[in-house]
């Protein structure tokens, strides 16, 4: 352990490092602010991958999209790996709140090196389908010995991390780990931040529905990801306009994102 809180102190205190760890939060930006044009593009009658791998894809379609989907690979790899050192130094508190710090930082480095490895593997030529992915991976899961089980509290997980999106977004908790400007820029970016963590509660809560549905009846054709969860909002009565404020609040995220790379804590 003292290896890695050595290894996770010589992160925090590389300035290289806090540069690459800055621009991955514009690197989330950029992706979310594409998925935000996509989702909004569907609702006018478009076609397109409402998700990360859509967005990727995006990306790679336009000139020199190889280098841009490198350079996002590496600065989200950064950022990654920049909160994996928060997990293991978890500093300033004791017990409960202490292991509770650690899996949230743990969890955000597992979400941005994935991010990383699919804008890599985008780059490389794969064309990934993450609805086909989860659908795979819920047949697999509901295969094994007490898979319904497995498969339910992962959708449990996924949706109550759409909540706790959703309320940091209500409660303006994501403040405290930014130094934002008073005055008319600073209330900006918290309405930004607001209307954007809200939005993607909302997406997060409608997957981990679809995942606990495709639990619930055995039927892993039932689950699927953001864009899954995208088609599942447009069923719904008013649905084009609950996806079009979703796509409005992931190019409020994705706007937020930037100015967290200005203002974020490191």
């Amino acid at each position: 352990m003292t290896v890695a809180k050595d290894a996770a102190r010589a992160t925090e205190k590389s300035p290289v490092f806090r540069v690459l760890a800055r621009s991955g939060y514009a690197a989330n930006g950029i992706v979310h602010m594409l998925i935000g044009a996509i989702v909004l593009a569907i609702v006018w009658g478009a076609e397109g991958e409402s998700d990360q791998s859509g967005a990727f894809k995006a990306i790679g379609s336009a000139p020199a999209g190889f280098v841009a989907l490198w350079a996002l690979a590496i600065a989200l790899a950064a950022l990654g790996v920049w909160h994996a050192a928060a997990a293991v130094l978890a500093r300033g508190e004791d017990g409960a709140k202490k292991w509770g710090l650690r899996m949230s930082e743990g969890g955000q480095a597992v979400v941005f090196v994935a991010l990383a490895v699919l804008s890599g593997a985008v780059a490389l030529g794969a064309k990934p389908d993450a609805d086909d992915a989860a659908q795979s991976a819920s047949r697999g899961v509901l295969a094994v010995p007490g898979g319904p089980f497995l498969l339910g509290a992962v959708g449990l997980g996924i949706g109550i991390a759409g909540i706790v999106f959703a309320v940091m977004g209500v409660r303006r908790s994501f403040r405290a780990k930014m130094t934002i400007p008073s005055g008319p820029a600073g209330s900006a970016i918290t309405t930004l931040g607001v209307v954007g963590f809200v939005a993607k509660g909302v997406a997060l809560l409608t997957v981990g529905v679809l995942v606990t549905v495709a639990a619930v009846r055995v039927e892993p054709d039932r689950a699927g990801g953001l864009d899954g969860a995208i088609s599942a909002l447009l069923l719904l009565p008013l649905g084009s306009w609950l996806v079009g404020a979703v796509g409005a609040g992931f190019i409020a995220y994705g706007v937020f994102c930037g100015f967290r790379a200005r203002y974020a804590r490191l």
